[in-house]
Formats: structure tokens, sequence, C-alpha cells
């Protein structure tokens, strides 16, 4: 699981041919994500205390501080391509669907994780086995051109180990949970309560909230809540209206509530917090 922003930078791409009897080299800490694709034949590899026979239209991610080796040599002409990319943010291995899941953030950053398996086998194989011969060609090009094409075809391939892994380790509670916040978001302005929102999403009430809090550790009121301070943040920098207004605007029926509400979540008033970014 990465979290966004920032984002995964690409490095280069290489295409490796292995004869019979030739096996990967061996790296320690190489300090760069590896992430390999075979096209024919089979790899043996592992990282740490796990090993891999990694076979035709199979993906591996090597991770950057782990020990790679080779499990024993290629038995047949094996080919892969390599991508190396970096990453500077955090980024962890989840043994279950929730360890992805965080509670609201702030209103100016990106909640958005991406999320692959190490090992998969992307049903699209193809057409990123297109878009890696389209990175092995523009690596000679110069780079100033290349970049942002190079850029575009890498993230396209991690959406494709993206599309692979959904629905795959995604339980019913972490849909009904995604599905939930989804529904809060698009309808914080009006009155909802957990028996309407459960009425729109089919649901029994007690399930949807205990779904909210297994994925995002809160409840749906306490989710819509925080929510729609992060909202009011947002308009107290980006527009001029009071605080009536936004009040108004994102949820709350009584200004004064409001406001008690914001200095208790944010640390101070909302008048106050719009000061402290003007000029």
């Amino acid at each position: 699981m990465m979290e966004i922003p920032p984002v995964p930078y690409y490095i280069t791409t290489g295409l490796t041919t292995l004869q019979p009897g030739e096996h990967h080299p061996s790296r320690r800490n190489i300090g760069l994500f590896d992430l390999l694709w075979v096209v024919k034949g089979t790899l043996y590899i592992g990282e740490d205390d796990q090993e891999w026979s990694l076979s035709k239209e199979q993906t591996l991610l090597l991770l950057p501080d782990r020990y790679h080796y080779s499990v024993r040599p290629c038995a047949e002409e094996t080919v892969f391509y390599w991508t190396h990319f970096d990453f500077t943010g955090a980024y962890h291995l989840a043994d279950s669907p929730a360890d992805a899941i965080h509670p609201v953030r702030n209103a100016w950053s990106n909640p958005y994780q991406i999320r692959i398996r190490q090992y998969a086998t992307p049903p699209q194989f193809e057409m990123a086995e297109r878009h890696l011969q389209k990175l092995l060609a523009s690596a000679g090009g110069l780079r100033s051109e290349a970049f942002w094409n190079e850029q575009q075809l890498f993230m396209e391939l991690l959406h494709v180990l993206e599309e692979s892994n959904s629905g795959k380790i995604d339980s019913p509670a972490l849909k009904l949970a995604e599905k939930t916040e989804a529904f809060l978001r698009q309808h914080y302005q009006t009155e909802l309560t957990n028996e309407s929102l459960a009425a729109a999403l089919h649901f029994h009430p007690n399930y949807v909230v205990r779904c909210m809090k297994e994925i995002y550790r809160c409840t749906p009121m306490e989710y819509l809540h925080e929510y729609r301070l992060e909202q009011a943040k947002l308009l107290l920098l980006k527009t001029e209206w009071s605080i009536a207004q936004i009040a108004e605007h994102v949820g709350f029926q009584y200004a004064p509530y409001f406001s008690s509400c914001f200095k208790q979540y944010a640390g101070v008033s909302p008048l106050r917090f719009r000061k402290q970014y003007s000029s």
C-alpha cells in the first residue's frame, strides 16, 4: 500500500533474457522498487523469507530494502521486463483490506492509496507489455522529451496492477464502508441519520455502522461530522462567505453550534482559522 502524494517516480525499464542454467542476480537493499514482468519461461526468485515461481504473464514487486536472490536457475529460456521506480512516501504490506484505510484527512490532502499485490497475474498483461515496449524504446531518447510520456505510461502500468487487485481482497465490510463514504461525501450538505443512510444503501443501520467502525475506525455520523468540518476549512480559505453561510452550506443548522464544533476540532475558531491564512 502506497499513500499518495507523493506519487511513485519512474526511473527506467529493461529487458532481460536468461538461458537455461542462468539465474536472476542476488541483490540487497538496492534502494529502488523493482517490478518484474515475465513474458516467457519461469523465474525462480526470493525476497527475504519468501520465494516465488514467476511464470509467463505474472508480475512481482521487489521492495527496495530487502534481500533479493535466485531460488534456482531457470529450466528454460526466460524473458522478463524489469521496471525500477522510486517512492519517497509511506508504504507497507497489508495483511487485510482494513490496513489500507484511514479516517478522513485534512481538506487539502489526498487520502488515496495505491493498492497492488506484490505477486499477481494481471488480466491486462498484453496491454501492460505494450506499455513496457514503449518505455523500453524511449530509454535512449532525450530525457526532457521523454519524462512526461514515461511517467504517464508507468502510472498506467500501476493502474493495470491495481485493477487486477480490485475485488480479490476487498471484503464485504470494505466494499460497504467505501460505498458509505462515497454517499456521505455526496450528500454531506443534507440532513442525514444512520437510518436514512442505511435505507439509501439498502442495509441494516447496525451493519453499516459496524462496517464503518471496522474499516474507518469511526461511525458514519462521526465521519460525516468530520467531513463537514473539513469542507468548512476549504470554504474559509477559498471564499469570503460569512461563518453563518459556511455553516449552512456544509450541513450545520446553527452557526454557533458550528463554531463550537469547529473550534473543538481545529483548535481555533473559524474566524481565527481564516485570519491565520490571510495576508
